[in-house]
């Protein structure tokens, strides 16, 4: 079993940054392709980025790129998300995923993870 326990969320002003981290336990979490993922208020829930098992392989939403970081430390068993100049429309609550089976690629849709977080509020403000 996996459990995982996003954190770092706030309120932030448009421009501003935030990193979320998201901790994992189980003893195989370097082997976990991991995802982070975010639900607006009336939006159906949306990929945002991932990473493979080594951290070599990274993947963005369009909306993101160039504003969102996804990286990992597997020696902490975290993956983490770095968000700069956010935008009041990433505000979302955001969670991380990860999946059991690894190929060497990342994945986007939610269907191909088995675990979640319990997802963590992100505001920006205008």
């Amino acid at each position: 079993q996996v459990q995982l326990v996003e954190s770092g969320g706030g309120l932030v002003q448009a421009g501003g940054s935030l990193r979320l981290s998201c901790a994992a336990s189980g003893r195989s979490f370097s082997s976990y392709p991991m995802g982070w993922f975010r639900r607006a208020p009336g939006k159906e829930r949306e990929f945002v980025a991932a990473i493979n098992w080594s951290g070599g392989v990274t993947d963005y939403a369009d909306s993101v790129m160039g504003r969102i970081s996804i990286s990992r430390d597997n020696a902490k068993n975290t993956v983490y998300l770095q968000m700069n100049s956010l935008k009041p429309e990433d505000t979302a609550v955001y969670y991380c995923a990860a999946r059991m089976y690894d190929d060497g690629r990342v994945y986007r849709r939610p269907s191909e993870y088995h675990y979640w977080g319990q997802g963590t509020q992100v505001t920006v403000s205008s």
